[in-house]
């Protein structure tokens, strides 16, 4: 008994000693270089609790399945040429390629050579000298799965660039996002972060065509019309030259020409050597950068640049130029979004919540605690013991797991607190059925825990199913509840269980003649 006795001891010890740091790193100012850091670091507050902002963004995936097909006009172009197959028509719609050849002898070689450059793609003969590929459900369901999930870690990388922590940024159903960022209050400027399509394009423009007659409808077949931010009209090649998927670094920087805040681009490998090329055989002509489609600026090409560098100015101001740079450094969206729902919740009203649920934690505690010394006396101050272990072990496993504390999951902490005592009433009420039988008291108390064991573990389980579940499907607050009441199941448990028998057999264990038992 004695052995028994020491070795809960020392196991509670050294729990209490890791919960205290894992819950209090306030208090804990020193820690040798040997201990984890994670059992040091604060607890994370959710949305409801720190304030900040809600959103909910709609992914246009439509487009980007649309874009999908459209990007397979230049694979059909490519590998057209490379057989020297000529063609009278290529055209896309939302989700057809239609593509008329030429010679109707090269269809069957067309047909073949296509078939193994589009995948993804179904094809039929619509005429002799006509092929139409259309993209297959399974591609389809692909690609919008692919843009929410590329949708998801662009915003994320946004959000990050903010200075925000614990963001929540995940999927909900088939075409939106959530975003909650706990502790962010300007809601215009992080929706105009979050919302910005980002779509950066290298164009060359059209020195030769006339713009006069593009703008009254003549414009040519590989041309387009865009214009700048003040009006200005640009003929431009439709061919985009390089975009901002070959942008590896982008920072802000002063323009010395205007001396004005200004976005100098670094690009990767492949777009350095793309930029190389465009500069080197484009030399005395003008290129276009343009943003969400519009024309920043139309520079002349003095020379061949080689260092894979390119400048963004157009009037900006330092946060404009720095919300460019954050978002052209996260990437471009694959898709436009709209925000469909807006919440913003002040840090006065999470506060007020804070407090509200601390409230109820207390209240509650010294309800249960008065309840139990009354009733059980002895055996329910070592009850009540327990339980403030058990909420020192939850405060402590949450900040060594990095969980984000929310409103319902302050609930959960409550609800534990009153499972953690329901498991000590099934055991002491064992107890005095095995007094009442007649036993010894140490064999009353055995006996007790003994039996008691079985059912306080099938009831504790199908909850901890039941939180599992939650957490799995649920979103947002209801995973803060469900982490809250997992961990409270298993600190209820522990406590439940092996602390207070450890404190019960420590405190008996110098009377060997004990007649009753205080319960």
């Amino acid at each position: 008994m004695h052995a028994y006795a020491r070795w809960k001891f020392w196991l509670i010890l050294t729990v209490l000693i890791g919960s205290i740091m894992g819950a209090a790193p306030n208090v804990m100012t020193s820690l040798p270089s040997w201990w984890p850091a994670s059992m040091s670091q604060p607890m994370n507050l959710g949305l409801d609790l720190k304030g900040g902002i809600h959103l909910v963004v709609d992914v246009d995936i439509e487009q980007v399945v649309k874009q999908q097909v459209s990007d397979n006009i230049n694979v059909i172009r490519r590998a057209l040429r490379e057989e020297n197959i000529r063609y009278s028509k290529l055209e896309s719609n939302a989700t057809q390629v239609t593509v008329v050849i030429k010679e109707v002898a090269d269809i069957n070689q067309a047909e073949k050579v296509l078939k193994a450059a589009l995948n993804g793609f179904t094809m039929e003969a619509v005429e002799a000298d006509t092929l139409v590929f259309t993209i297959s459900e399974n591609e389809v369901k692909d690609v919008k799965s692919y843009a929410i999930e590329q949708t998801i870690e662009v915003i994320r990388r946004r959000v990050d660039a903010l200075g925000t922590t614990e963001p929540v940024i995940m999927r909900q159903g088939d075409r939106r996002v959530l975003v909650q960022i706990p502790g962010y209050q300007d809601s215009a400027r992080a929706k105009a972060i979050i919302g910005q399509t980002a779509q950066l394009e290298f164009k060359l423009v059209d020195e030769k065509g006339d713009l006069d007659q593009a703008l009254q409808g003549q414009i040519p077949a590989d041309d387009m019309i865009a214009y700048g931010s003040s009006g200005q009209p640009y003929l431009l090649k439709k061919r985009t030259e390089l975009s901002g998927k070959d942008v590896a670094k982008a920072r802000v920087s002063i323009d010395p020409q205007y001396n004005e805040p200004a976005v100098s681009l670094t690009f990767n490998n492949q777009g350095a050597r793309q930029f190389d090329r465009l500069t080197n055989e484009n030399v005395n002509k003008r290129f276009a950068i343009l943003l969400e489609g519009v024309v920043q600026s139309a520079p002349v090409i003095r020379e061949r640049i080689s260092g894979g560098t390119a400048q963004i100015s157009g009037s900006f101001t330092p946060t404009e130029a720095h919300d460019l740079a954050i978002v052209l450094r996260a990437g471009a969206l694959p898709a436009p979004i709209k925000v469909v729902e807006e919440r913003s919740i002040g840090p006065s009203l999470g506060q007020d919540s804070i407090d509200q649920g601390l409230s109820s934690i207390i209240y509650g505690c010294v309800a249960v605690l008065l309840f139990m010394v009354v009733y059980y006396r002895f055996f329910g101050l070592v009850a009540n013991i327990a339980l403030l272990f058990n909420i020192v072990l939850i405060a402590a496993a949450m900040s060594m797991l990095g969980a984000t504390l929310t409103l319902p999951g302050i609930a959960g902490i409550v609800l534990t607190i009153g499972m953690a005592v329901d498991a000590n009433v099934l055991i002491f009420e064992r107890i005095r059925e095995e007094i009442n039988n007649g036993k010894t008291p140490f064999s009353a108390i055995d006996g007790g825990y003994d039996k008691a064991f079985s059912t306080i573990m099938d009831a504790n389980i199908t909850t901890l199913i039941a939180a599992i579940v939650l957490f799995q499907f649920g979103t947002g607050p209801i995973k803060g509840f469900a982490v809250t009441l997992s961990v409270g199941i298993l600190a209820s448990m522990f406590t439940a269980i092996v602390v207070t028998r450890a404190i019960i057999v420590l405190s008996h264990k110098n009377r060997k003649n004990i007649k009753e038992l205080s319960i």
